[in-house]
């Protein structure tokens, strides 16, 4: 007996060193579409992860943002070189959401915000499914520079008005954000939102930690910080500044 217990105990010992020597399982990794190439990859506040990526056949200065939070990809979004809303996917449901270019009275300009330190908007997006909107509002340098991750940035005010296709204001938007000038990208932080009903929320959201080509986290597809919180109220429909622009 005391023999088939050594015995047993030498088998355990075996297969738990061959556990041991096995590699632990590896995070998932973001991939781009074919005929892209990923950029950055930013962690942020509120249990979410973006990966920023370019394609071949896009315009000069055009980039796409793919963001996930702790159940995967919900959303997809491109930019152009003045960070207009090009056009946005919800992965959720399908809706697609593009910027009506002709009809918009002023569009967004990243130019104007660093040449003059402020740019003033109003644009009209569309969706698949007939929605109608308007953004009426401003961005604006405060002065301010800071660093986040090593990575400079500038802090930049921002006011908005949502308003419905009969011009009801359906809801506003303010707060703070930071800018990178390098990376020609809007990163939210602070805001305040406040639906058609008055029902208000304020959330704080931003990069924690940016990874580039060569660094561990880069491509991640895990968000990493604040996973453990309830971080927003999804009853007010409320998409983050970061996903809007």
């Amino acid at each position: 007996m005391l023999r088939h217990r050594a015995g047993l105990g030498g088998i355990l010992a075996a297969i738990g060193g061959l556990f041991a020597a096995l590699p632990a399982a590896a995070e998932p990794k973001f991939t781009p579409p074919p005929g892209c190439t990923l950029q950055t990859t930013v962690q942020l506040h509120a249990c979410q992860v973006a990966n920023y990526y370019t394609c071949a056949g896009d315009a000069p200065g055009d980039q796409w943002v793919s963001i996930a939070d702790g159940e995967g990809a919900f959303f997809v979004s491109r930019t152009d070189a003045e960070t207009r809303w090009m056009e946005s996917v919800s992965l959720k449901d399908g809706t697609v959401e593009k910027l009506d270019a002709a009809g918009s009275r002023d569009n967004a300009s990243f130019s104007t915000l660093l040449a003059t330190g402020r740019d003033d908007y109003d644009f009209i997006t569309r969706t698949n499914t007939g929605l109608v909107q308007r953004f009426k509002g401003f961005d604006q340098l405060t002065g301010e520079s800071t660093s986040i991750d090593g990575v400079p940035l500038e802090r930049c005010a921002f006011e908005m008005e949502i308003e419905d296709a009969a011009g009801n204001v359906v809801a506003t938007r303010k707060g703070m954000q930071v800018i990178s000038r390098q990376m020609r990208v809007f990163f939210a932080q602070t805001e305040t939102y406040e639906n058609g009903f008055g029902d208000r929320v304020t959330t704080t959201e931003g990069p924690v930690t940016f990874a580039f080509p060569g660094d561990a986290d880069f491509a991640a597809a895990t968000p990493q910080y604040d996973c453990d919180m309830m971080m927003t109220d999804l009853s007010l429909d409320h998409p983050s500044k970061e996903a809007l622009r």
